[in-house]
């Protein structure tokens, strides 16, 4: 017996493909450089939102878009690649996924704060480089060029090889899911909420947080 259940609530599908759009769009702006520096800064920035939106939402969003439904211990993750799959496994993110998500987010965040710190002597420099020793700006922008950023990209095919990976081998689309939301699953299980109140709870958090980020942009300019 198949059951549909609403996995992804909208607002964490909106994070999930304004992060893709974002991401690409950073890459794109960053190689072509000069004029378009002001853009990457300003894509920088709206990562930045992003990211402490889905930090927040991490703790008070729909049921299988928070931390704890998937952090996991060491013993489920061996479990898992063992083929004894928790239930739970099966419907948000199973253990290589939760990696997948927490190795993201830091990369993004360590790929942003040396972002607002560097400064590339050309085209760029952080709002806040002028807060830290030369050394330490010119050490950031080398990790940002030189670093971080072919960790997320590696990241990145990581995620998308997955994704193939389970569509071809183990006919699970996780694709469908994070465009409607809703997973058929052969058991029950907990949906996530994701309504009207739950929706306007977290514009609201979204707009918090892009008046922080906004807040903290000027302070450092």
């Amino acid at each position: 017996m198949s059951n549909k259940v609403r996995v992804w609530d909208l607002p964490t599908r909106l994070f999930h493909w304004a992060l893709v759009a974002c991401i690409l769009a950073s890459l794109i702006s960053g190689y072509r450089g000069g004029d378009a520096m002001v853009w990457h800064a300003r894509i920088g920035y709206t990562v930045l939102t992003l990211l402490l939106f889905r930090i927040v939402w991490g703790f008070v969003g729909g049921r299988w878009s928070r931390f704890a439904s998937f952090l996991y211990s060491p013993g489920s993750v061996v479990n898992y690649l063992r083929g004894k799959a928790h239930p739970d496994h099966l419907v948000g993110h199973n253990p290589l996924g939760a990696g997948s998500v927490f190795a993201m987010l830091a990369f993004l965040l360590a790929q942003l704060a040396t972002g607002l710190i560097g400064d590339d002597e050309i085209a760029f420099t952080g709002p806040f480089n002028k807060f830290v020793e030369t050394s330490k700006g010119l050490a950031a922008t080398w990790y940002h060029k030189r670093i971080g950023q072919w960790v997320i990209l590696g990241l990145v095919v990581l995620h998308i090889v997955a994704v193939l990976y389970y569509l071809w081998k183990k006919n699970d689309n996780l694709i469908k899911p994070m465009l409607h939301g809703d997973k058929q699953l052969g058991s029950t299980a907990a949906p996530s909420r994701d309504d009207a109140a739950s929706r306007f709870a977290a514009l609201f958090v979204f707009g918090l947080c892009a008046g922080a980020i906004t807040w903290l942009v000027k302070l450092g300019g």
